[in-house]
């Protein structure tokens, strides 16, 4: 059985009146990717700062490494790397200069931290830039330092809050093939996201997290085959004339949902369900068939889309 290096029991974080975290149960395994995956204000956030040890928790127990993150908080940050959902980085200072300043936190050596910057710059593909100013970076080349700079201390756990929000999906690819990188080099990953394509990426189990309670745990591929039949026919109409389409196709598919904008038609057979609509008269402007995702599932347990 592998380590658990987080344990949280009736994990819960409230802010006056308003519960952000709801009573949570999970475990997070030295070596794997565990995903949080949920829209925003679903409470991902405040989970990593319990974790993290920079928000209190209001009720429960959780553990990290063993140790009590209300007692223990020193302990633990120093066995942690944390990316945060906005790049914190010191913009007057170079590359090479904001992972040395980063190793000085973390009491390590001149020469030690010397080292890991050459290591490190190679990982995020920024050798060329050492001595650049941070402020002349890309939005991609910030956050793979961004990256980078919350591995100089060698952590036991790297956790990282929406790590591509705002990159373009060039950025977003080459930032996921570093993150690759890592994990299979056998670091443990806690990352939070919006993006269920992300999650289905890099993570090997996660949470689906919606009004701070969690409503699914698995792998992402068996929570798709769980809750999602194989195939999505999504069905575009003109305006003004989808609910009149919405009556024709009743029964037509395993499971329906409209949206405001379309029509969801869940389906083992695409094909066969395209032959049945057409037979019964329906001719949308717009016929699109695509594989279940990880947004599908998230809309058959919560009845609303992961990006509102």
């Amino acid at each position: 059985m592998a380590e658990a290096l987080v344990e949280a029991r009736g994990l819960t974080k409230k802010f006056a009146d308003f519960v952000a975290v709801d009573s949570i149960d999970f475990d997070i395994f030295k070596g794997e990717a565990f995903g949080f995956l949920g829209p925003n204000g679903a409470g991902k956030t405040s989970t990593m700062k319990m974790i993290t040890t920079v928000s209190p928790i209001t009720d429960g127990k959780m553990t990290v490494f063993g140790l009590d993150p209300t007692t223990q908080g020193r302990a633990i940050r120093q066995r942690l790397g944390v990316v945060p959902q906005e790049d914190n980085l010191d913009l007057e200072l170079t590359v090479a200069e904001n992972l040395y300043i980063y190793g000085r936190y973390h009491d390590m050596s001149r020469a030690s931290i010397r080292e890991r910057i050459v290591e490190l710059l190679d990982f995020a593909q920024l050798s060329d830039r050492a001595d650049a100013k941070v402020e002349a970076l890309s939005g991609g080349m910030k956050r793979r330092l961004t990256i980078a700079r919350a591995l100089i201390n060698d952590p036991d756990l790297v956790i990282l809050d929406e790590p591509t929000t705002g990159l373009d999906p060039q950025a977003r690819h080459a930032l996921w093939d570093r993150l690759y990188r890592l994990k299979q080099r056998g670091a443990t990953l806690i990352i939070t996201t919006h993006y269920m394509d992300e999650a289905e990426q890099l993570c090997d189990r996660l949470v689906v997290m919606d009004r701070g309670a969690i409503v699914a745990e698995d792998s992402p591929r068996k929570l798709i085959q769980t809750h999602a039949p194989r195939e999505v026919v999504e069905l575009r109409f003109e305006s003004g004339t989808q609910d009149e389409h919405v009556l024709k196709l009743d029964g037509v598919a395993q499971r329906t949902e409209v949206l405001a904008d379309r029509m969801l038609l869940y389906t083992d057979d695409a094909e066969a369900t395209q032959h049945e609509i057409e037979r019964r008269g329906v001719h949308p402007e717009q016929v699109l068939v695509r594989r279940s995702t990880l947004e599908d599932v998230f809309l058959k347990l919560t009845g609303r889309r992961l990006i509102d």
